[in-house]
């Protein structure tokens, strides 16, 4: 059992260094910000224009 999660680690901690690699954290975060952004922004039109 001890052998099956230190392999379950590993392979965890691969698969998190080949996403760090490739910048999917970063890409999912910089389209999260536009949409952000995009959202306060006609939040704030809709507020002032009223």
């Amino acid at each position: 059992m001890l052998l099956a999660a230190f392999l379950a680690v590993v392979a965890g901690m691969g698969l998190l260094m080949h996403a760090f690699g490739d910048g999917l954290f970063v890409e999912h975060g910089l389209a999260a910000a536009s949409h952000h952004i995009q959202a306060s922004a006609g939040w704030m039109c809709d507020v002032l224009g009223y």
